[in-house]
């Protein structure tokens, strides 16, 4: 028998109509296109279990991810500096951040964040999908892992001119098609295929991607949108085998190039990407799993400079500013009170071959690349959208260089520095 088992689960996370949307950014859910859920695998060795989980919602924010990661912990029975959970990013989903919402319950002209009933509720149904689950231990004698280029889906969001300044932005969807014209840019073109066997039984495996995978949100319908029409596509191919998506380094990432925003668009690139998920698992190298190894970094990632929080706080209060700036400055709010705990970022070493890693936020593109740099001798896969608390994590030259990401940022740009060292740490060691 292998020294490693796995257990997988999967739980329906889709919230009730009414629900805020992305934090109250995208309104409240009129309809459901699609079904949201968490996936995951417990990874058993000779220490306690480790959980690795996606979740179909838009982000997870301070107080509420460290609460959804002790869930966890209890479901699998280990710690929470052993779980790793991303959301998947898709904008017509959940954001529950509970620091923020409580500043708003007040003020019910401005946008809500969540239905904390509802948010408990679930999140003690996940804890128990987990429970049940975890016992159902199935040996892994291998690991596998391929990949595949996705054509025609990612592309920077950020356009810079000559002066190395951002001229335009490609969003999730761009109607400008001068500006759909414009060169890809800087981007991770590769999906990555990561997974568990027992002997020649594929048992599950995780995928992961960096892109925004919103094709379009403003039609208040909850969705996993196209990363999870192609993940489901995929499932039905496989249905013995549980298929995981993880979203990559995408803060600056998105498929504005190849996505005007038509509905019938979303389709499209759900077969662009279902196709590479397809090819990506064809392609896997399987290899005996002799060890693993978790490794965490802890980082105090520093707010904005600009960010204060008696003028927040008199901002949330204001009656006269737009309830959409009142919404916001309540989650910035939220990201200063949290400064006394620190931030995760862990990696996951799978023999000689593999390593996983997991880091906070809406990260650029940059940050994935270097982690594939520093690891020549491994297989990088990297899961972002962990605690969204910072938002976008920019570089520190992006403020210079202007666009919508350093200034929706909670997090000041001296983060970079931190984050990459972190990122050093876990992938090289001491």
């Amino acid at each position: 028998m292998s020294q490693f088992t796995i257990s997988t689960f999967r739980c329906d996370v889709t919230p009730p109509l009414g629900h805020p949307l992305c934090a109250g950014w995208c309104g409240r859910a009129v309809a459901i296109a699609d079904p949201l859920f968490a996936r995951g695998v417990v990874i058993h060795g000779d220490q306690k279990p480790i959980v690795l989980c996606a979740i179909d919602w838009a982000e997870i924010s301070n107080d509420s991810y460290l609460s959804m990661c002790q869930c966890l912990a209890k479901g699998a029975g280990t710690d929470a500096s052993r779980v790793a959970l991303h959301c998947t990013h898709a904008h017509c989903a959940p954001w529950p951040d509970a620091q923020a919402h409580g500043l708003l319950r007040d003020y019910p002209d401005v946008p809500q964040i969540m239905d904390t009933s509802w948010m408990n509720a679930v999140t003690e149904r996940l804890t128990n999908a987990v429970q049940q689950a975890t016992p159902q231990k199935i040996p892994v004698t291998h690991i596998g892992f391929g990949q595949s280029a996705v054509h025609q889906v990612a592309s920077n969001r950020r356009i810079l001119d000559s002066h190395n300044h951002v001229q335009a932005i490609r969003w999730t969807k761009t109607s400008d098609p001068t500006v759909r014209a414009m060169p890809e840019g800087l981007i991770d073109p590769i999906l990555r295929s990561v997974s568990f066997w027992n002997e020649a039984k594929e048992l599950a495996t995780m995928h992961y991607y960096a892109v925004h995978p919103t094709s379009y949100d403003d039609d208040r319908t909850i969705t996993a949108d196209f990363v999870g029409i192609a993940l489901q596509k995929l499932q039905e191919d496989k249905p013995n085998t549980l298929q995981i998506y993880f979203t990559g380094c995408a803060g600056n990432i998105t498929a504005g190039k190849y996505n005007d925003g038509s509905p019938a668009n979303r389709q499209v690139l759900a077969d662009r990407i279902y196709q590479a998920l397809k090819q990506s698992s064809q392609s896997t190298d399987r290899h005996p799993l002799n060890e693993l190894k978790w490794s965490t970094q802890s980082v105090h990632l520093p707010p904005r400079e600009d960010l204060d929080e008696q003028l927040l706080r008199q901002t949330i209060a204001d009656a006269e500013q737009d309830p959409m700036v009142r919404n916001k400055s309540a989650i910035q709010w939220a990201y200063l009170q949290r400064q006394e705990r620190p931030i995760l970022l862990s990696c996951l070493t799978l023999g000689d071959h593999v390593k996983l890693l997991h880091v906070p936020g809406e990260a650029f593109v940059e940050y994935q690349l270097e982690a594939q740099r520093l690891a020549r001798k491994h297989f990088v896969a990297t899961a972002a959208y962990g605690d969204c608390g910072p938002g976008y994590i920019c570089l520190e030259r992006s403020s210079i260089e202007g666009g919508y990401e350093p200034t929706d940022s909670f997090v000041a740009g001296r983060s970079e520095h931190v984050m990459r060292e972190a990122i050093h740490q876990l992938i090289l060691g001491p």
